[in-house]
């Protein structure tokens, strides 16, 4: 069996990772300085670009579901996911809902804050 040492580091890293991810998925770029990431520009095709995004979403869901983080923490992240996906997916309006709402920056945060409620891992914010 790990030792909780051990446990705290590994979601450490997945954390830092999924930190990654959604810099990369919400903010990569800038345009006319808003901040835009793959998920807005991916967002641009039609009924693909949403679907596409998700998944790194239920990676991270699953992720705290695994960690056994509180089920209205799941909740909210499954809120922003789905969110996300549902009015993205709308045109126009949705690519403008993608670049402001930043769903996956959200599932990040509270995994940051639920882990760091569990004590399990380091929870100070990302240095970018």
């Amino acid at each position: 069996m790990p030792s909780i040492s051990s446990h705290a580091a590994d979601m450490a890293t997945e954390l830092r990772k999924f930190e990654r991810w959604s810099k990369a998925l919400d903010s990569r770029f800038s345009l006319f300085g808003l901040p835009v990431g793959w998920d807005s520009i991916l967002g641009l095709v039609p009924g693909v670009g949403d679907a596409v995004t998700v998944v790194p979403a239920a990676i991270m869901i699953n992720a705290g579901y695994r960690r056994g983080i509180r089920k209205r923490a799941l909740g909210r992240m499954v809120w922003n996911t789905g969110l996300d996906l549902t009015l993205g997916s709308v045109p126009l309006v949705g690519d403008l809902f993608d670049v402001a709402f930043k769903s996956h920056k959200k599932n990040v945060a509270v995994l940051r804050d639920e882990y760091g409620r569990m004590g399990l891992a380091d929870t100070a914010a990302p240095s970018t």
